[in-house]
């Protein structure tokens, strides 16, 4: 096999590529070698456990109320369509190249280094702020849970969002050290904590939607597509990209009021992507991750789909509360014992979300380090536990030290466009690696190239163009950092680099 077919013409500069056969060898490699542990039941777990999180238990009841009324169900399933064309490419990607770094590792294989140095950065991003912000409100769940029985946290121990003045959020602080201590001591511990937590979660999920269904009114459901009214403009860097360059205007209710809301909702399915991220310790990652992404989105649209209509069928959506919408629809009906059961689901729920990106950006890190585009210190796994445990703990105590501190919502949103990015990038990876690799054994092919990807790049841009030009501006300034890093660091430390012409991959 030449030199040439392997890395590309580019093979010395910014887009050089990593073979699939390099990085596969890598993995090999005893004190950089992680430890293979998971099945498809595992992934599966992990997928629902990081997906359904606040999403399915607060977001349904805001997008019904403010954007598409009982049509909310009808957003989920196009938010669900989005995502699956992302998925199958993903699917492609994990089961052919089963190593570690998800969209970083493919990116290495098909667009080069600097686009792989890019979308790593970006994940670093993306799954520490997604698990600092869902620790802290993990945190607000288990103070509204502890105010319940009458123990009440001092302000100055609650965090910023709640003390005046200085404030600490210990159990934020706590839980994401508690997590990291778990993921050190094994990926099959992680999957077991995992299973327990999500089992709790689907419990009350199925609680939420067998009860509920007693109370349905089929009158709630009428008008299902309520009538359009104009949205309010945003205002300056509220305002989304979309408005700004084309001068649209979203619409609430009405038909397009559900692909409105369907640019909202789509946000309740991150996670699934963070699956790939441990391909390489699946035992049979050709097979098992196809079936754990596919099947975990699969599961989680039906049961989204499922809770929106059993919640505005329970209650006006006109009436619907936004902060706490399913334990609300239980107290309109008299049964405030439900209302308790889903807060509490909810507060389990978040731990596993907390724990799986967590493990997501430890994973990256760790692949970025082994190739030598972050120093390859942070690449050697625990002799005993078979876990990138330097990147583990590092990355644990920084984003612990981050969920105390800071008050980090408005910065939630650069979780989405990062997400987003990722899918655009895979999705064109696959068209490129079927060009230049069509001899690559794939376990998994996604259907119809490239009209799939295609479709699924011009869904994540048009959902990103959604977003608020503040959240592109903060991510345009973190994507500048991450190349200054690069050229300063990373270039000139790349294996990849460094071997050169000597290599025959």
């Amino acid at each position: 096999m030449s030199t040439q077919q392997d890395t590309g013409p580019d093979e010395d500069g910014l887009f050089r590529t990593k073979t699939v056969e390099q990085s596969i060898r890598d993995t090999e490699e005893p004190e950089h070698a992680l430890k293979k542990s998971l099945s498809a039941l595992d992934l599966t777990v992990f997928g629902v456990g990081v997906i359904i999180g606040t999403g399915i238990f607060v977001l349904t009841g805001k997008v019904a109320k403010e954007t598409a009324g009982p049509a909310t169900a009808l957003a989920f399933v196009a938010a669900g369509v989005v995502c699956a064309l992302a998925a199958l490419c993903y699917a492609e990607f994990a089961s052919t190249v089963p190593v570690a770094g998800s969209a970083y590792t493919f990116a290495y294989a098909s667009l080069g280094e600097l686009v792989a140095w890019t979308i790593g950065w970006d994940l670093v991003l993306e799954f520490a702020l997604g698990t600092a912000v869902v620790a802290v409100g993990w945190s607000g769940y288990v103070r509204s849970l502890m105010d319940n029985v009458g123990w009440t946290m001092p302000e100055v121990l609650s965090g910023p969002d709640v003390a005046v003045g200085f404030g600490f959020d210990v159990l934020a602080f706590a839980l994401v050290l508690l997590l990291t201590v778990i993921l050190v001591l094994g990926m099959k511990l992680s999957a077991r904590v995992t299973a327990i937590v999500v089992a709790v979660k689907l419990t009350v999920v199925m609680i939420v939607i067998v009860a509920g269904a007693f109370f349905i009114k089929a009158d709630n459901y009428s008008p299902f597509i309520p009538k359009a009214q104009p949205q309010p403009a945003g205002r300056g860097l509220d305002t989304p990209l979309v408005q700004l360059i084309f001068g649209y205007e979203p619409t609430n209710f009405g038909i397009m009021g559900i692909f409105t809301a369907a640019s909202v909702v789509f946000f309740a399915f991150i996670g699934f992507d963070v699956v790939a991220t441990a391909a390489e310790e699946t035992k049979v990652p050709q097979r098992d991750m196809p079936r754990g992404i596919l099947g975990s989105l699969l599961i989680c649209t039906v049961l989204y789909v499922a809770v929106s209509l059993v919640v505005t069928g329970m209650q006006h959506y006109s009436q619907l509360s936004v902060t706490a919408p399913l334990a609300d629809a239980f107290k309109a009906v008299g049964h405030p014992v439900y209302a308790g059961i889903i807060s509490f689901g909810a507060a389990v729920g978040l731990t596993t979300v907390c724990m799986i990106l967590l493990l997501g950006q430890t994973r990256v890190f760790f692949a970025m380090s082994r190739d030598g585009l972050l120093p390859r210190f942070f690449s050697v796994t625990h002799p005993r536990f078979g876990t990138p445990y330097r990147p583990t703990i590092l990355l644990g105590v920084a984003i612990a030290i981050i969920a105390g501190f800071t008050s980090i919502n408005e910065l939630a949103t650069l979780v989405n466009i990062g997400t987003l990015f990722a899918f655009v990038i895979v999705a064109l990876g696959v068209i490129v690696l079927r060009r230049t690799r069509p001899d690559l054994h794939r376990a998994f092919r996604t259907p119809w190239v490239p009209l799939v990807p295609i479709l699924s790049v011009a869904a994540s841009v048009w959902l990103m163009l959604n977003l608020p030009a503040e959240t592109w501006l903060r991510f345009a300034l973190w994507m500048v950092l991450g190349f200054v890093v690069y050229f300063v660091y990373g270039r000139g430390h790349s294996r990849l680099g460094r071997e050169g012409s000597k290599a025959e991959y």
